[in-house]
């Protein structure tokens, strides 16, 4: 080959691949024009298409998907700050569901690209529950949400939010951009409006993070939408990775990045909007129209606005081979349980089947979904979705492999034994569960039903509460009252027969109920050798008047326990099921007590005069009436 001919294709070569430019050192930049061919490192549902966009998510529910830029760059300099840099790049949103909204994504800047224990919905495949405002996560973050939560204190459903270490925007604002010469603010929407253009610029001088947003191919606007002063210093680690995470929930949507570019010491690299792929057409009308049709008959307003999966029923019943009932696994209050696996993704799922004869099944079906449908915590069962058809409700989510807890304690089928460790951390699962729903969502969820039958157990022994079929949300701050009394004998807090109204403390009685029935191993209500009904905190209280509070532990342990932790057990349960609902702790207070954070309360006998000549008949009388659910969660189910 000629000499010529050599330079011609070595120039060739570099026009080729000015699309993803690195010049390495401290003065790192590149561009991405369009994707093809892209040297991208993409995990879950992110991949580049044939047009050449980035797409980050697609409709599948509860999945996230993150592209990085395949080396780590180093921020640090040998003075141990953070170099300048500067990033741009281009995206675009499409709903997968007309105006349903989907959740939004991020680009960050992290120091592992290891995402694996991150939650999707609306932790964005960035954080999860529990390390959220972590100082060691060291991730900075530029959000771009289009749902808001409450428990991340978000403003809108169409924000744009600095994130650093936490999904808790340190400033967040509307989308939007203001008017050079006027100074006007217009509001952009993130989904559907077409492709954005985004600028992030960070000044290790004056430590500035400024971030500015405008429809693609309109000049970069003077006034940021965001400055932020933090010094990055002090979260970076030496080397971070870059890159896009977005994640979807029980509602989706597209997520397409077009182009992106990157500065260190140096502007990023210009982007021509003229050399762009294009985003996809809106999803086909012909399509939404036929998908509206086939759910008009069944379709109600509170689907369309909380928009879980909807399952096709002829998948279900794939799933569990017709509902044999070789694949039952359980009967609950109002249907049954068959275990299945779903056959495109071979997800191993358990089926609720609700008994279309239930003249409460669909009230609770809709409280079911509504409750959990949003939800995501690592001590909450996972609702993937629903189906309905004609009379048949069904809800499908995470299957148990270890069944639910009474089966353990009473060794139903012949269950081990569970040992105290496992009991304690089970006890602490739940508590931390409970946490979740009354303080941490973004609503107030009220269970109404905390009991052992209702805790599930995975496969590797963590425990999650389910069966949210009679549970209530409200406002954080208001109150919650109920026209009939629900829950089942035994774990009713004693003011529900007299209010009807539910609050966290009443959840907080059945825990302690709860608590007691797994540190003793026995129900709440039993059958003593002569026949007469004993109640289980009664007898655990006159054991601890008499100074024999270790007696109630459960003779299967053997005596082989943490004597402090036990003591905190039983008397926990006792300070939880208290009769008064003010002397009850709250779930944030629990887990401090079972973490040793704090010292539990010294307790008082003379306030635990439950009064030991429990009537079971008067008690039943007076709840028969109100329990027009969970027909058979009656006496004899508690005692037996």
């Amino acid at each position: 080959m000629s000499s010529t001919k050599l330079i011609l294709f070595f120039l060739l070569f570099l026009t080729l691949n000015l699309s993803a430019s690195s010049t390495g050192g401290d003065h790192e930049r590149f561009m991405y024009a369009g994707f093809t061919g892209a040297n991208l490192t993409m995990d879950g549902s992110a991949k580049i298409i044939p047009s050449g966009l980035l797409a980050l998510t697609k409709d599948t529910f509860r999945t996230q998907g993150h592209s990085f830029h395949p080396a780590p760059l180093r921020f640090g300099q040998s003075n141990g700050t953070v170099t300048s840099f500067s990033v741009s790049f281009v995206f675009g949103i499409l709903s997968s569901f007309d105006n349903i909204r989907g959740h939004g994504f991020a680009f960050f800047i992290a120091p592992t690209n290891n995402f694996s224990s991150a939650f999707p919905i609306q932790f964005l495949g960035l954080l999860n529950d529990t390390n959220n405002g972590s100082l060691s996560n060291h991730l900075l973050a530029i959000e771009f949400d289009t749902i808001q939560n409450d428990e991340f204190r978000d403003i809108d459903n169409n924000h744009v939010g600095i994130d650093i270490n936490s999904l808790n925007s340190v400033q967040s604002y509307h989308a939007g951009f203001y008017n050079d010469k006027s100074g006007i603010f217009t509001n952009l929407s993130l989904i559907g409006e077409g492709p954005i253009q985004v600028w992030i610029d960070y000044d290790r001088y004056t430590t500035l993070t400024n971030v500015t947003i405008a429809p693609l191919g309109m000049a970069r606007p003077i006034r940021p939408l965001l400055s932020v002063t933090h010094n990055l210093s002090t979260v970076f680690t030496n080397q971070s990775y870059i890159g896009f995470s977005s994640s979807t929930g029980l509602s989706t949507a597209h997520h397409y990045v077009l182009a992106w570019s990157f500065g260190m010491n140096n502007p990023a690299p210009i982007i021509d909007s003229t050399k762009l792929p294009r985003l996809p057409e809106p999803p086909n009308s012909v399509l939404l129209v036929r998908r509206q049709l086939m759910y008009k008959e069944v379709r109600e307003d509170w689907e369309v606005e909380y928009g879980p999966r909807r399952f096709a029923y002829q998948d279900l019943y794939r799933a569990t081979r017709g509902f044999k009932n070789n694949n039952l696994v359980g009967i609950g209050g109002f249907g049954k349980v068959y275990k299945g696996v779903l056959p495109i993704s071979k997800l191993q799922v358990a089926v609720k089947r609700v008994s279309y004869d239930s003249k409460q099944g669909i009230k609770e079906f809709i409280a079911e979904v509504v409750s959990i449908g949003n939800l995501q915590h690592r001590n909450i069962v996972q609702l993937f979705g629903y189906c309905r058809r004609k009379n048949e409700l069904l809800l499908v989510y995470d299957y148990m492999e270890n069944g639910s807890l009474d089966k353990h304690l009473y060794n139903f089928q012949r269950q081990p034994t569970l040992d105290w460790s496992q009991r304690f951390k089970i006890i602490k699962d739940i508590a931390s569960g409970l946490l979740y729903l009354h303080e941490e969502w973004d609503k107030v969820v009220i269970h109404r039903d905390v009991k052992a039958s209702n805790v599930l157990i995975d496969k590797v022994m963590n425990a999650r509460l389910g069966d949210f079929g009679l549970s209530r949300l409200c406002d954080h701050g208001s109150d919650l009252h109920t026209t009939n009394v629900v829950g089942t004998i035994g774990y009713l807090a004693p003011e529900l027969v007299h209010t009807g109204k539910a609050t966290t403390l009443s959840d907080v009685f059945g825990f302690g109920i709860f608590l007691l029935e797994v540190a003793c191993g026995q129900k709440p209500i039993k059958i003593n050798s002569e026949g007469s009904h004993l109640v289980l905190v009664d007898w655990v209280v006159e054991n601890w008047h008499k100074g024999s509070l270790l007696d109630t532990m459960d003779t299967r342990l053997q005596g082989n326990y943490n004597i402090d932790e036990a003591c905190i057990a039983l008397k926990l349960g006792l300070l939880c099921s208290h009769p008064f609902p003010n002397a009850r702790p709250n779930m944030r207070q629990v887990l401090q007590y079972l973490d040793g954070d704090v010292k539990l309360p010294e307790l008082h006998r003379a306030h635990f005069s439950y009064g030991i000549s429990f009537d079971v008949e008067r008690r039943n009388s007076q709840c028969s009436a109100a329990f027009s659910i969970h027909a058979e969660d009656d006496l004899d189910s508690c005692i037996n």
